[in-house]
């Protein structure tokens, strides 16, 4: 990201907010979204993602040839051959006349590793690349671009102006225990996630209450929400809201933090969509606005 861009960038985030001086709170804010912006124009950020791709079993040749069973929208023109195998192990194969790397270095056919306990496997060629991923049971190659136009032209995040009574503590309600809910995600796969409980809050004299699913032993909590503003203001499918887990049976919901899932960037993303608990009634004016560059 050039120096000109984060620039435009600082003064779009601080242009929402209306006090006269910068407190601890405001800056903790403008310092997340500068965070946010920098995670998101990465070169491996979700602005790259060009592709995802699902694996056939047998070989699938890969490459932006239109010979190639998938076809890449950047890359060379063969890259080489993914072979999913009767056992769900997937061996890389690269083109001949490909520069090729995995990980890092030039090798021979290769076993495709999910990353469940570590990073996959990342196959490069020039900007592109390219590692395996699990969705609903299926296997697919998730693919990145460092010089996808979508990176490149980002216009920069909108947001509402800063309200600190968007700040909530909320009651913590646990479930003893944790329950089960199933959670859709944008491509229509179902998960069971596990909620441990349960934040109950009140705003404009009504009482609400939110489901956060849990991503990891030392993960926040994670809850995605929609609200009036879905489909508006905010971006249609969902927000994204982290929070830190109860202290003394409260949990703070700081919605200025919200923000849009990687599916209001790309269309190769596979977000969750929020259960019904958490489908908001209410406009949730606080946070990130719907993105306005290309894909909505």
């Amino acid at each position: 990201m050039t120096a000109a861009l984060r620039a435009c960038l600082a003064v779009a985030a601080l242009s929402t907010v209306t006090a006269s001086t910068v407190d601890s709170y405001t800056e903790e804010i403008l310092n997340a979204r500068q965070r946010r912006v920098e995670r998101l124009t990465a070169p491996d950020g979700w602005l790259s993602l060009i592709g995802l791709h699902f694996l056939q079993p047998g070989a699938n040749t890969i490459g932006t040839a239109t010979d190639n069973g998938i076809v890449l929208a950047a890359g060379p023109k063969h890259f080489g051959t993914a072979s999913l195998a009767p056992d769900g192990k997937v061996t890389f194969t690269p083109a001949a006349d490909a520069a090729v790397q995995i990980d890092g270095r030039a090798a021979g056919p290769t076993e495709l590793k999910l990353g469940v306990d570590g990073k996959p496997t990342l196959v490069t060629s020039g900007t592109v690349s390219f590692y395996l991923i699990e969705r609903g049971g299926r296997l697919a190659l998730r693919v990145k671009d460092s010089a996808a136009p979508r990176r490149t032209n980002f216009l920069g995040l909108d947001y509402f102006p800063l309200d600190r009574t968007w700040r909530v503590e909320a009651r913590w309600v646990p479930f003893d225990p944790p329950r089960e809910v199933p959670i859709t995600n944008i491509i229509g796969n179902v998960s069971k996630e596990r909620v441990p409980g349960k934040a109950v809050f009140e705003r404009e004299g009504r009482t609400f209450e939110l489901y956060p699913i849990v991503e990891g032993p030392n993960e926040p909590l994670f809850f995605v929400i929609s609200d009036a503003t879905s489909g508006k203001e905010s971006y249609s499918a969902a927000r994204f809201l982290d929070a830190e887990w109860p202290v003394d049976g409260k949990v703070v919901l700081d919605f200025n933090k919200a923000v849009n899932p990687p599916c209001a960037f790309t269309p190769f993303a596979t977000c969750p969509l929020p259960p019904k608990e958490n489908q908001l009634p209410i406009a949730v004016t606080a946070g990130e606005k719907k993105y306005r560059g290309e894909h909505e």
